[in-house]
């Protein structure tokens, strides 16, 4: 996973740019929760930043350094939040921080970065040790049975152009992905075509691999990790989980 993000840092804030659609769920959960708040795989910093700005603690774990740095970078911009916004580097299953949290969040798939059981349930045994016994986990996933249900294409698909933050150029995002429907995994291979200044392209691929969850499978991870499900979501404004919706958002609270 780190050799992807670590390829993949400078073009993610252009390419996410119009994710914003969870920022408002987190506010509402975190004006009945409160703080601090920890975020798994924090990256850039793009939820921790916009809860910060509405005046909570926030913590973020990553591996990725060129991510972390990056994250850094719109802190040192943002003087007036450098109080509120920790970062801490390094495996989140092994990293030594000895604090609870109202909230903590594995936000935008990042458990889909967790591909067998046995780490699944150590990251979850460990987020069970720093939410409060009244606080909440948040996961947020696609529907697996949406994508379950796609056909399979070797075609390549333009997913999005964006523009470089660092030089200004145009890159061209497209992906080829083939989806194992027995491990339930996902190889989708990226390709960044960026336009040089001489109208000449600089091709980046990079292969990411991606695991797939159901609403059954996570029932019983969150129970054999000490959670309970609150509630389960289709969607950021918290519609029914039923067919056809694209999300899977699961509120998750702590068995004491």
């Amino acid at each position: 996973m780190s050799a992807y993000y670590a390829t993949i840092a400078r073009f993610y804030d252009a390419e996410h740019a119009d994710k914003t659609d969870d920022l408002a769920m987190y506010s509402r959960l975190a004006e009945t929760y409160s703080g601090p708040i920890l975020d798994i795989g924090c990256g850039t910093g793009r939820v921790m930043l916009h809860l910060a700005q509405e005046g909570y603690e926030t913590h973020g774990i990553d591996n990725e350094p060129a991510m972390l740095e990056r994250a850094r970078q719109k802190v040192n911009a943002l003087p007036h939040l450098q109080e509120l916004v920790h970062f801490h580097e390094g495996d989140v299953l092994s990293y030594p921080l000895e604090k609870q949290f109202a909230m903590v969040l594995l936000t935008y798939n990042a458990l889909m970065h967790f591909h067998e059981q046995e780490p699944q349930l150590a990251l979850l045994q460990r987020l069970r040790q720093w939410v409060k016994n009244d606080g909440l986990l948040v996961i947020d996933l696609p529907n697996a049975g949406e994508v379950f249900a796609t056909q399979d294409t070797d075609a390549i698909i333009l997913e999005r152009t964006l523009i470089d933050p660092d030089n200004g150029h145009l890159v061209m995002l497209q992906s080829a992905s083939y989806l194992d429907r027995t491990t339930q995994l996902m190889r989708a291979d990226w390709i960044y075509d960026e336009v040089q200044d001489d109208g000449t392209v600089k091709r980046t691929y990079i292969p990411h691999v991606l695991r797939y969850f159901f609403y059954a499978e996570m029932r019983l991870l969150l129970r054999h990790s000490g959670f309970a499900v609150e509630a389960v979501y289709g969607d950021t404004e918290e519609s029914p989980f039923e067919d056809g919706c694209e999300r899977m958002i699961i509120y998750a609270t702590p068995i004491e």
